[in-house]
Parts: C-alpha cells; sequence; structure tokens
C-alpha cells in the first residue's frame, strides 16, 4: 500500500520538476537572447579556411573568426589589426609591420596541453606560404602576384617586399586571403580544417551542421576593445541559419527569428520599400534601413572575341548602350535601390567616379547608330543574345523591349548561375550578365578587368578587350603612389571603356540592410562586409 501511494505520488512531482526545468530553459533562452545575433545565408559555404575566402558567404563568417596585418573601417581607411603599425620604403617598394604582441589563437586542441599560444610574425609568414603552395590551390594565390618576398625579421616584425610599386597593396592586406592561421591547427585537422577553424578573431568556431546551422561563440581571448576599454566583442554568440530561398529569409525575418536581411530581391521589395526607396509604413516601428554606395557595377560584358558582325560593330555596341533608361530601370526595377550607371565603369565610392560623361537615354542616337550598323554592314536585322540567370531576368527582358523600340532583336537566354560563370569566363557568351564587386578600394581593380594580360583565364577580362593605349595607361598608373596622379590615368582608362564600348554599364549597386530596431552598432561599408565584434542587441 505504501509503495503504491509512493509511486502515484511519484509522477506528479516527476511532471511538476519537468516542467519548472523546461521553463527554466525558456526563460533562460529569452534572457540570453540579446547576446545571440542570428542572420540567413541563403547560399552555400563551402569552406570557413580563409585561404578560400572568394565570395561574400564564406568572407561574412571568416571575418568573425579571423585577423590580418591591417584592416578597414566602414569609410574603407586603413586601421591597424594585428600590425600595431607600419612603416614602408618607398626606395625599394617594402613594407615592415610591427606586430601587437597580446594577439592569441582561439583555444584548441591542435595545441595539446597548451590550448593556445600567441601569434608571431612566422605564424603570417606561414600563413602567406599558403597562399602560393600548389598543394593548397587558394583562388587568392593572385594576390600575391607582385610580391618579390616575405619574410619574419623575428617575433614582432614582418615585412613584405614588392617587384614594383603597387599603390593599392596596403588596402588589399585587409582582405580575408591574408589573414593569420597556425600551423598547428593545418597540420592536425588536414583538408578538415575547412570545417574546423582556429584563428584569431572576436568569435570562435563552435559547431557546423554544413546547409543546416553554423554557430560561433564569443573570444574570451580576443585583443580589441572599445572607446572605453571594454573586450569585443559584446554578443555571445553568432548563429547562422541556411534557408535557400530568399522569401522565407524574409518571413523569418518578420517573425524576429533572424536580426536582419541584406540585399534586396524581388521576392519581397515592394513588400518592404516603397518605389521611392523608403520603408513601406508597416515596418517603420519595427525595422532600421541602412544603405550606402555599394562597390559593385552591375553592367553586361560583350565577348570582343566573337566574330558576328554585331559584336565587332563599335556603332552597334554604343546603340545598345544608348538604347534603354537607366534611371527608369533603376526606379521601377529596384525601387531606387542603385545609382544609374551614366558615367564610367567606376562605382560611386572610389576616385574617379563621377569624372567622365558615360551613356544616357538617347533613343533618337540609338536609332541612327543602328542605321550606321546596317551601312557598314549590309545587314538589316541585327540580332544579339543576352545570357544572364533568373535573378536579373526582368532586368534584361526590360533592355530587350527597349532594344527592340531601336531595331536590334534581342534573344535572352536564362541559365543556371554555375552554367552562366562558366560560359563566360569560356568566351562561349556573345554578350552576359555580370557584377564586379571590388576585391579591394582601389580604381585600379576595376580597370584590371580590361587590361590584355588578364584574358581569361588567366585573370578577369571576360569580355577579352585589347587596346594598347588602356594598357599603357594601366601599367603607368600601377607604379604612381600619388592619388591625384593615379586618378587622372583612372579617368583617362575609363574614357577609353567607354568610348570602345566592350561593357554595358547598368547600375552602380547600393549596399541594402533591413535591421531589427533591437540592434544596434551593425554598420554598413561600401563592400558589403558584415562585422558583427562591435553588435549590441537591447532585448
Amino acid at each position: 500500500m505504501n509503495f503504491r501511494l509512493s509511486t502515484l505520488g511519484f509522477w506528479p512531482l516527476l511532471f511538476l520538476i519537468s516542467v519548472i526545468i523546461v521553463s527554466c530553459s525558456v526563460n533562460n533562452d529569452a534572457t540570453r537572447d540579446h547576446l545571440v545575433f542570428r542572420y540567413n545565408e541563403h547560399s552555400n559555404i563551402a569552406t570557413l579556411d580563409p585561404a578560400f575566402a572568394r565570395n561574400p558567404q564564406i568572407i561574412w563568417p571568416t571575418n568573425q573568426l579571423y585577423n590580418g596585418l591591417v584592416q578597414l573601417d566602414d569609410s574603407l581607411k586603413i586601421q591597424p589589426d594585428i600590425a600595431k603599425s607600419w612603416r614602408i620604403v618607398d626606395s625599394s617598394c617594402t613594407f615592415y609591420f610591427t606586430l601587437r604582441n597580446d594577439v592569441f589563437f582561439h583555444k584548441d586542441k591542435a595545441f595539446g596541453e597548451q590550448e593556445t599560444r600567441k601569434v608571431t610574425a612566422y605564424d603570417f609568414e606561414y600563413s602567406f606560404d599558403r597562399l602560393t603552395d600548389p598543394e593548397v590551390a587558394s583562388p587568392g594565390s593572385w594576390v600575391m602576384n607582385n610580391v618579390e618576398m616575405y619574410a619574419a625579421e623575428n617575433d614582432s616584425v614582418f615585412k613584405i617586399m614588392l617587384k614594383s610599386p603597387f599603390p593599392p597593396f596596403l588596402g588589399m592586406l585587409g582582405m580575408r586571403y591574408f589573414s593569420v592561421v597556425p600551423k598547428e591547427a593545418v597540420e592536425y585537422y588536414g583538408s578538415e580544417f575547412r570545417r574546423n577553424p582556429v584563428g584569431t578573431g572576436p568569435f570562435r568556431f563552435k559547431l557546423w551542421e554544413e546547409n543546416v546551422k553554423l554557430v560561433l561563440r564569443r573570444n574570451p581571448l580576443y585583443f580589441e576593445t572599445d572607446s572605453r576599454g571594454q573586450q569585443l566583442p559584446y554578443l555571445e554568440a553568432v548563429s547562422i541559419t541556411f534557408l535557400p530561398d530568399k522569401q522565407s529569409e524574409f518571413l523569418q525575418f518578420t517573425q524576429g527569428k533572424i536580426d536582419f536581411i541584406s540585399g534586396l530581391d524581388n521576392s519581397y521589395k515592394d513588400e518592404i520599400i516603397t518605389t521611392t526607396g523608403r520603408l513601406q509604413p508597416a515596418y517603420k516601428d519595427e525595422v532600421n534601413l541602412i544603405t550606402t554606395p555599394y562597390l559593385n557595377t552591375e553592367y553586361l560584358g560583350i565577348f570582343m572575341g566573337a566574330d558576328t558582325p554585331e559584336i565587332q560593330s563599335k556603332a552597334l555596341r554604343q546603340a545598345i548602350n544608348y538604347g534603354f533608361d537607366r534611371e527608369k530601370m533603376v526606379i521601377y526595377l529596384r525601387n531606387g535601390m542603385g545609382i544609374p550607371a551614366v558615367h564610367g565603369f567606376i562605382p560611386k565610392g572610389l576616385p574617379g567616379f563621377n569624372s567622365i560623361d558615360g551613356y544616357t537615354y538617347q533613343p533618337e542616337k540609338a536609332r541612327a547608330l543602328v542605321e550606321q550598323y546596317k551601312l557598314e554592314t549590309g545587314d538589316s536585322k541585327p540580332q544579339i543574345t543576352i545570357g544572364t540567370n533568373s535573378q536579373y531576368l526582368d532586368i534584361c527582358e526590360y533592355i530587350q523591349r527597349e532594344l527592340e523600340k531601336i531595331g536590334i532583336d534581342v534573344e535572352v537566354d536564362v541559365m543556371p548561375p554555375s552554367t552562366l560563370r562558366q560560359m563566360k569566363s569560356s568566351g562561349e557568351l556573345d554578350i552576359f550578365r555580370a557584377s564586379w564587386i571590388a576585391d579591394y578600394p582601389d580604381a585600379e581593380n576595376y580597370l584590371s578587368l580590361f587590361y590584355s594580360p588578364n584574358f581569361t583565364p588567366n585573370g578577369p577580362n571576360y569580355t577579352h578587350f585589347k587596346n594598347k593605349v588602356f594598357d599603357s595607361l594601366y601599367t603607368e598608373a600601377s607604379r604612381i603612389s600619388d592619388i591625384e596622379r593615379r586618378k587622372e590615368l583612372y579617368t583617362k582608362m575609363d574614357s577609353i571603356i567607354i568610348d570602345e564600348a566592350p561593357v554595358v554599364p547598368l547600375f552602380y549597386d547600393m549596399a541594402v540592410r533591413f535591421v531589427n530596431k533591437d540592434v544596434s552598432g551593425l554598420g554598413i561599408n561600401p563592400q558589403n562586409f558584415l562585422v558583427l565584434k562591435h553588435v549590441k542587441k537591447s532585448k
């Protein structure tokens, strides 16, 4: 009897304990939610090894995990990172970086019982070695093309010597490719270092269930502090999900399950912003809209190696450029989130952006150029095909309709992004939709797309444009440190591109962020890098 009574009393007691545990867990999660920053990555993350940080989906998490010699602030000014100072010997193109002595790698079993150790100049020597190691096969190996030599002078001084003057190089060092990694961890994990990252950044790796969830935790050893001396970061964790559908991502954002979304997708653009680029009234109380010019030029590339008369005709290439209204395109297809590309190829935010007049909408001039093409070639029905992916189909269809009004027959060929990239690289598309996001904040990065030694696959010259005067100016500019003189040369080169028309600039992009109002400290920058070490959440 006593046993039966005890048993009957046990189950309500067990239920009560379970409720208390669950309740405490929920309350604890709720009280700590303001310490976790959540975002969604709709593209897959292939690796967390900075030697492979070639696109934004990899750069964003590796920005939280690693540091380099220098970093760029939101104004793209070069700031110290692990290097606390540096000096440059111009006569020999040599840089001497003096490192901080309080930077530690994340704690990891690769270090054995000591768990971690300080970063030294020899770690940078090893990390630079990886960029040029054919066995590593880093897609960022090109960043070392102008480096003659590099070496650790001692534990705290790292030396880099260039083959020739290259003014953008110091800014390039802020790229994630140049992050420092420990030899112990790379050797311990081998090929699995891609999913067992060990760096020095404000957050350290916790877990990664590929295509499901990636979690980073606060690095208690991080060396940076805020202006009041408080150690960064403020957050305890970063949680990344992988919903592939942008509409689902937007729904998660509106439900408060993720803290921000980046970019403007057709699936929700009209829902959240007006045609003039302002927040819709329904979102004003809950969401902050942050924008800035983005170092990204959206364009149509014309493969100059094609032997069709339409491609070889400068008159027809110019007619395409004059034949559609960029202002109207940005207003109605981008809700005003972009800057019509009516100057050169260099985007807003870089020296030389508005130094020249590019193509504006001039339909009569466009028709006259089409007639000139017909007289020169005898071709009475010019036809072109534009290769694109589905994301930019609306823009390409708009251009199609407008060009048909001036006498050019246009076919739009829609293909998967991977196919578009492959065919663009191999010269299989006469005209292709493309974009160029700056690798580093210097106009040289954009003009390199037209330097003839950079023909794909050896470089980024996808159009196979070749011009002796352009090449000569490009070579001259690479040797000049004075920014004003370089700006003059950049303007001359950009003018050649506009005149010869191997591309059709569409718009200079805007970086767009929709951020929940409980988030503060999330800035925005012209390269749209995600930096979370200063972020706080109020609830």
